[in-house]
């Protein structure tokens, strides 16, 4: 039998010393194994020195060393030192540094290297000895330097280099490669308007990144003994056309040819050898339209990037999005993928276009045993407002040739059966703006017929500045603006007509000044062309207001529509006190309720505490059998320092069954196991 001593305090305290003593022994430990101050060494073999703040290489480190990670030290240099007293080290990561140069041999020492990451330091030029030694290194990662200067044979002793990243450099000429196993190698912005294929030897490369360097062209044979290679970046460059050396890449599975602004046209012969092509983008490459046969040599093309283009959607578009969902292509960038032509598509999601949205002509057939025709209506002459609509050319009997305006351009159109037959509607709906008609005219050409006060190629232009005139009350609108009054300091500007009769605008400025009080000077606001409306907040009421919008980016307002508008004198109701709703009196209903429940219970635990407190002086001698690892109405804990569904988790003051309080330690014995606990690191895979 063993006597309970008054508290458990003395128990507390013994448990405390023993664990700060095995922490205290843990942490010499380390010490001895090397571990530099600011560094954290709680991995095997691993030490994490980031953001450390020295400009010196840390000292101290232990020789049984593999990974050490020194990013974002402030380091500017490397001792020829440095690494001697950790010959076996596989990693090092010294990116985000200071380093301005590189000694010869530097790395010698560490022979055994695997990674090297020295991105973002500040070297200028690597050397013909600067990585001497490293035979075995895999990775190789210079990134976001200043080199401008790479010796021919900086790399040649690197025979077992996997992956090179050389990208955002000062590089003005390829560096000589001559890696046999490289595997992937990235150059992509630099300043390298040239690749010669003699400078690359390395067969077996499968991804190769060359964007933003400025290249206009690719040189035909560049790629013609990469035959591993499957990924292909050449996006932001200044190519004219898709580079007929694509042809030679019959492995590659995604090519990303992005920001090519100069192309403008797609040939169907330019992917014909990319059977294997699975990933393709070729957003923001000023592209009109695809041609329909264009993806038919990509049969296993699954994701498609056209982001950023102004498309033509009319019917020489209208088989890309059933072709999409008929083979499980995924379009990337989907909100990005949008409509510029005809105005009535304008901003409309490609994705989202049906077949009768891109106003492809609607014939009737008539068929007979020996002839199929088409009847047509009759052609109505009008003005000469001509444009040109690529998907309906056909072919025109033969015309006389008649004067044309400069910036016309000629349609032709089908032939007619007879000048009384009805005619195809050649015209999607709204073609023609502000009530204009589109129609042909005696020539073939298509035109827009504009009411009066409307020029342009769709009469998209008023002749004579549209000014609204003033008005005393709210909700006084013109024709493509309109106010209304929401409360006495506020006014909601109808932008819909304004935004639909403009499908070109890029934004929309809105200019709002207050005519009745002493400062008229205007406040300026820029507005997306996605909002139907704009509320003006803020306004002094009773006040007149002279509110102007136009397209954003011009100067003056020079397309600009005005409306004077008169906020009113407030009303009782809008300054009385807020009413109560429902919700709002069932919060004043619950709220007082609670308060009186956390009353009771603050009320009840004081009692019992001092209930507790007399009824375990009356028991302080009490003499109980006690386990070695169990407490009366209590479970041992298991060896992973959780309790058994059986046994419920002690609370941090537990009231034993003779009434006895005792504090449980905030760390049992079972916490002192290893800790398991992954470190994160930088990936290099």
């Amino acid at each position: 039998m063993q006597r309970v001593p008054r508290s458990c305090y003395n128990l507390n305290t013994m448990n405390y010393n023993i664990i700060w003593a095995l922490l205290l022994v843990l942490s010499e430990g380390v010490l001895m194994q090397g571990c530099p101050s600011g560094c954290l060494c709680n991995q095997p073999q691993t030490v994490f020195c980031k953001s450390r703040r020295s400009q010196i290489f840390p000292k101290g480190l232990s020789q049984d060393t593999v990974e050490l990670y020194l990013f974002e030290n402030g380091i500017t240099t490397l001792d020829e030192d440095s690494f001697l007293d950790i010959p076996g080290l596989q990693l090092l990561d010294l990116s985000h540094n200071k380093i301005t140069s590189l000694q010869k041999n530097i790395f010698q020492p560490v022979s055994n290297l695997s990674n090297l990451d020295l991105s973002s330091n500040w070297l200028q030029e690597i050397t013909n000895e600067t990585f001497y030694g490293l035979r075995l290194l895999e990775r190789l990662y210079l990134e976001g330097n200043k080199i401008h200067y790479i010796h021919p044979s900086a790399f040649d002793t690197l025979e077992s280099l996997l992956e090179l990243k050389l990208q955002k450099n000062r590089l003005h000429s390829m560096p000589y490669l001559k890696l046999p196993q490289l595997l992937l190698l990235d150059l992509s912005w630099n300043q390298i308007p040239l690749i010669e294929s003699s400078t690359f030897h390395t067969m077996n490369i499968e991804s190769l990144k060359i964007a933003g360097l400025g290249l206009t062209t690719l040189d035909e044979q560049l790629f013609q003994d990469m035959k591993n290679l499957h990924e292909l970046d050449i996006s932001d460059n200044q190519l004219f056309q898709v580079p007929s050396a694509l042809q030679q890449l019959r492995g590659l599975t995604k090519l990303n040819m992005t920001g090519n602004i100069k192309i403008s046209r797609l040939q169907t012969e330019d992917f014909s050898h990319l059977h294997n092509l699975q990933e393709l983008d070729i957003s923001n490459i000023n592209l009109n339209t695809i041609p329909k046969d264009f993806f038919s040599f990509s049969p296993r093309l699954k994701t498609l990037t056209i982001a950023e283009n102004p498309f033509n959607c009319i019917c020489q578009l209208s088989w890309f999005v059933q072709w999409a969902q008929e083979n499980g292509v995924r379009l990337l960038r989907s909100e990005e993928t949008r409509c510029h032509f005809p105005p009535k598509n304008a901003g409309e999601l490609l994705e989202n276009m049906e077949y009768v949205n891109f106003g492809c002509p609607t014939t009737t057939t008539t068929t007979t045993p020996t002839v199929r025709t088409n009847t047509l209506k009759p052609v109505v002459p009008v003005t000469n407002n001509r444009f040109f609509v690529p998907s309906l050319i056909t072919t025109l009997p033969p015309q006389k040739s008649t004067p044309r305006q400069e910036n016309s351009t000629p349609m032709p159109v089908p032939a007619l059966e007879s000048r009384t037959s009805p005619q195809i509607q050649l015209c999607p709906p709204q073609t023609c703006l502000n009530g204009g008609t589109c129609q042909l005219d005696a020539y073939g050409y298509l035109e827009c017929a504009c009411l009066e006060g409307f020029s342009g190629l769709y009469c998209e232009d008023k002749v004579m500045k549209v000014t609204a005139l003033p008005v005393t009350k709210v909700s006084m609108s013109t024709k493509q603006i309109s106010i209304k009054e929401v409360t006495a300091t506020s006014l909601k500007v109808d932008l819909h007509s304004y935004i639909n009769s403009r499908p070109l605008l890029k934004g929309i400025s809105l200019m709002y000044r207050n005519l009745s009080g002493p400062d008229k000077r205007p406040v300026i606001l820029s507005l997306p062309v996605s909002l139907p409306d704009y509320t003006v907040r803020a306004l002094r009421p009773n006040s007149s207001y002279y509110i102007c919008i136009g397209p954003l980016g011009e100067k003056e307002f020079e397309d600009e529509l005005c409306l004077e508008a008169q906020t009113t004198q407030p009303t009782q109701q809008q300054h009385a006190p807020v009413t109560q709703t429902k919700d709002s009196n069932l919060t004043l209903m619950i709220v007082p309720a609670l308060a009186a429940v956390l009353l009771v219970v603050i009320v009840v635990a004081t009692a019992m505490y001092y209930i507790r407190r007399r009824h375990s002086k009356a028991h302080t001698d009490t003499v109980v059998d006690l386990g070695p690892l169990q407490v009366e109405g209590a479970k041992s804990f298991p060896e992973n320092g959780t309790l058994t569904s059986h046994s419920p988790k002690l609370p941090e003051n537990t009231v034993l069954s003779n009434g006895l309080e005792c504090e449980i330690p905030l760390m049992q014995a079972h916490g002192l196991s290893n800790n398991n606990t992954t470190v994160l690191k930088p990936s290099y895979f």
